[in-house]
């Protein structure tokens, strides 16, 4: 486990890094962001993804079903000098707003939910008829796809792919290395709810939602700030191939909007 999954201060600091250094500029090539700008996060964890959009003068609102990310988030945030509303609440129990949004972030979560199909759809009720949805993942099939780097044993923590093994042989492997319930739960749980590249494209087909933009990593551009790699994009001849991109692909980011 690396220090930034026990420290949260120094994985808040980063997401804001990364946030303001690539997700804005991303996110500006399809929609205008300043002062006054309505941005919702979902999943935000300590929030750390918002608090540039708040530097900004952007009126931030973050969701997120733990309630001990949720008050971090309002300490971080405080310590920060930051203005931000942060609510701890399961976003599929959460009546529509009285707002809607004009930017919608959904960094890293979708992974983690089930029923991708009816978040997606819920997306829609949030959003301004203009407005956006930045969504990223890491496609299941990359090194690390699996979100192994959880792992307290640090030779678990570093093996790519191990993820892909059958759940039966990958949960073995995690006790024989010492992993507590918890986090096994959690990497078995991502195993099942795992998505790849072509799966997010045939859901999409499915909601109101289309695809205006999609990106694909080889690279990920949180990987400057966490380990000094410069991004890179993937190749664009192996973006074209389907399931194959899904080995190299680290992160994908789409930009979504309402029919």
């Amino acid at each position: 486990m690396q220090a930034r999954h026990q420290n949260r201060i120094i994985y808040f600091k980063e997401l804001s890094t990364t946030s303001k250094n690539y997700f804005i500029p991303y996110i500006q090539q399809w929609h205008p962001v300043e002062k006054g700008t309505k941005v919702l996060e979902i999943g935000c964890g300590e929030g750390g993804n918002l608090l540039p959009f708040a530097e900004m003068g952007c009126n931030t609102v973050g969701i997120d079903i733990a309630a001990s990310r949720i008050k971090e988030a309002k300490t971080f945030f405080h310590t920060a000098h930051a203005k931000g509303t942060f609510i701890a609440q399961d976003i599929f129990l959460l009546d529509k707003m009285e707002w809607s949004f004009d930017v919608i972030i959904c960094h890293d979560v979708l992974e983690h939910i089930p029923h991708k199909e009816l978040f997606l759809a819920t997306l829609s009720k949030f959003l301004k008829p203009r407005g956006i949805v930045f969504m990223s993942f890491p496609a299941w099939q990359m090194p690390f796809g699996g979100h192994q780097q959880i792992c307290r044993s640090k030779i678990l923590s570093h093996l790519p792919f191990i993820h892909l093994l059958p759940t039966a042989v990958f949960r073995l492997l995690l006790k024989v290395f010492g992993e507590d319930n918890d986090c096994i739960q959690e990497l078995l749980s991502i195993k099942q709810t795992r998505i790849s590249i072509e799966g997010f494209e045939s859901l999409m087909k499915n909601t109101n939602l289309r695809i205006q933009n999609r990106k694909l990593w080889l690279i990920n551009p949180h990987y400057k700030i966490k380990f000094g790699l410069s991004p890179r994009e993937l190749n664009r001849k192996i973006a074209h191939i389907p399931f194959i991109r899904d080995f190299f692909t680290t992160s994908c980011f789409y930009i979504l909007t309402n029919d």
